[in-house]
């Protein structure tokens, strides 16, 4: 029952995704630039829910890594960590992005200072993704070799990533 309910994972998050993209694409063909604000407000909350993600993964990592390969829960983490990547992180940092390029586009943002260094750091956020993403599929395949500690580290990574996103988003600084 429960391998059934992980297998329907993958293609319950592509249709949300596909259903998501729809919706915009459906609000700016009616709603014309007033869909700016609300394609902002579905990219803010696709920002929210990928970098809670980001934050959530390596903290399972943490406690996977101290479990003992084999065992029930090991195996609960696995379950646990592959949904979290299909299900929530994937589909939201693909909507992240997608309405992130979008709003640069329709904003007008291509040639400001600050937008470059925010898509830098974006472009290393999506690099911790791949890097967890690789790392699931180690513990997956029980041949994860870092310690606890390692993940201890990397759990912090994704917030000093957004706290500089955050403030070239907001204070435009240059």
């Amino acid at each position: 029952m429960e391998k059934d309910a992980g297998a329907s994972a993958g293609p319950r998050a592509a249709i949300a995704l596909v259903a998501t993209v729809a919706a915009v694409v459906l609000a700016v063909y009616f709603m014309g630039y007033e869909a700016y604000r609300w394609v902002k407000a579905v990219h803010v909350i696709a920002v929210i829910s990928w970098m809670a993600g980001l934050l959530y993964l390596p903290r399972l990592f943490v406690y996977h890594a101290e479990t003992e390969v084999g065992s029930a829960q090991s195996e609960t983490f696995k379950v646990m960590e592959g949904r979290l990547l299909t299900i929530i992180m994937a589909p939201a940092m693909v909507i992240s992005w997608v309405l992130g390029l979008w709003l640069i586009h329709a904003g007008g943002y291509l040639m400001a200072g600050w937008l470059h260094f925010k898509l830098l750091l974006a472009l290393l956020l999506s690099g911790v993704h791949g890097y967890l993403s690789a790392s699931a599929r180690a513990f997956r395949e029980d041949r994860n070799t870092k310690p606890a500690r390692h993940w201890r580290v990397v759990n912090e990574v994704p917030t000093l990533l957004m706290i500089g996103i955050v403030i070239l988003a907001i204070v435009k600084p240059f």
